[in-house]
């Protein structure tokens, strides 16, 4: 048995639970002193309507802004005054709320989260405070182009979509929030059969049992509300593909290339994953690294990235040079992007991918904060969690024949490009 196997073994102790108000559970058994427990609701961004824009992530900031039995500081200080940490993140299409902390303060975070989902109250006062915050956070991410290019190529590939707005929101929308739309979003979207509560650590599935029935066993919906359907969300189908150059007080150019791929559920998803990571995901021996950086001198970063959705999904290059040396750069992609589209991998080439790829993913898997939320995630959409060994399996079934087909099948379909000058 090898050591991947060995630690499988202990990491795929899986137990899950429904109750009957629709929450799943999922729990994974893991001999550390330091625990995890959380929800994750499959609502994000995406499930906003346009005067919404912005609520997801509004309203995961206000479920720590005070309760009908804490006050903000009695929230933070639940978890921090034992040493542990209360957190939470908005993407696209989900809204993460969890907690770090020693195994035996498990009851502790259990009854804060249900205390935070079921009795926040969206003072108009905390609304207001909560607001400026954010509208800083915006102004602090606008001053930088190296992150912001990212969600701008996103608005710009999935522009009109539901998909393509900005996770912070915009100021005219978060100014228009007010305490009864927040109510009326939490309870659209907050229902129990639409979230997972999940939890990694020491703890007895049984008394993980025991404490879900006791704090969340209790309610169907976060308020109550059963006439509001969650909703629904629209598949953006074609993308014509388009090119736009924003001026930036910047001295690089700032460079995003992407392509449409597939959703998360396409079972090709691991020859995706084998392609980028040839491409340009996450080493410094990549082709794209080696050519524009290594021989050429071009660039300090270069990268490519897969970002997968419940219906869609993209694959995407970035780089950031001297203007001058721009279009030297692109010619310097696309030859490798032909590369790739003409002349399969070598056994060898083949071989090292696979066994890079999986020496990342195993390597990750040390991070049990990742592991957690990266199995609550697993969890809501497919129902299941896959161990490392299942995951290397289908990655050593990839064949260089599929990489070049799909190589093919991305690059032909036009090219979307958003440029920072």
């Amino acid at each position: 048995m090898n050591k991947f196997s060995e630690q499988n073994n202990i990491l795929n102790t899986l137990n899950s639970y429904k109750l009957e108000n629709g929450l799943r559970i999922i729990h994974r058994q893991f001999p550390s002193e330091i625990s995890y427990c959380g929800l994750v609701i499959n609502t994000g961004t995406r499930d906003e309507y346009p005067s919404e824009y912005g609520m997801a992530h509004f309203v995961e900031h206000m479920l720590f802004k005070g309760t009908k039995n804490r006050r903000a500081h009695h929230i933070m200080n639940r978890m921090e005054n034992v040493g542990g940490d209360l957190n939470a993140y908005t993407t696209k299409e989900e809204t993460f709320i969890y907690a770090t902390f020693l195994q035996e303060h498990f009851p502790r975070a259990m009854e804060l989260l249900s205390d935070i989902i079921f009795n926040s109250e969206f003072s108009e006062n905390q609304i207001s405070k909560e607001r400026e915050v954010i509208l800083d956070e915006i102004n602090s991410y606008d001053d930088s182009p190296a992150e912001l290019i990212f969600d701008d190529f996103e608005n710009l590939m999935f522009e009109g979509h539901e998909i393509g707005h900005y996770i912070l929101g915009y100021q005219e929308t978060l100014n228009s929030f007010k305490s009864d739309n927040i109510l009326n979003f939490v309870n659209r979207q907050y229902k129990m059969e639409n979230m997972v509560l999940f939890s990694f650590g020491k703890t007895p599935f049984e008394k993980v049992i025991k404490q879900a029935e006791k704090h969340f066993a209790f309610k169907k919906n976060v308020f109550g509300a059963l006439n509001t359907e969650v909703k629904k969300r629209l598949s953006p189908g074609y993308l014509k593909p388009i090119s736009r150059v924003i001026q930036k007080n910047t001295t690089q150019s700032h460079v995003v290339l992407g392509w449409k791929t597939m959703n998360m559920y396409n079972p090709d998803k691991y020859v995706l994953y084998l392609l980028n990571s040839v491409l340009g995901g996450g080493s410094m021996n990549s082709r794209l690294n080696s050519s524009l950086r290594e021989k050429h001198g071009l660039v300090y970063n270069v990268e490519s990235n897969h970002t997968l959705y419940t219906d869609t999904g993209f694959l995407s290059i970035y780089y950031a040079c001297d203007p001058k040396n721009r279009e030297k750069c692109r010619k310097l992609i696309n030859k490798e992007i032909k590369r790739l589209m003409t002349k399969e991998l070598t056994p060898m080439q083949l071989t090292v991918a696979k066994r890079q790829l999986m020496g990342q993913m195993g390597i990750s898997a040390e991070n049990n904060e990742s592991n957690s939320l990266v199995m609550a995630k697993s969890f809501l959409h497919f129902n299941q969690s896959s161990s490392l060994d299942i995951i290397f399996s289908k990655i050593n079934n990839v064949t260089s024949a599929q990489i070049l087909e799909m190589a093919n099948e991305i690059f032909n379909t036009g090219e979307f490009e958003l440029v920072y000058i």
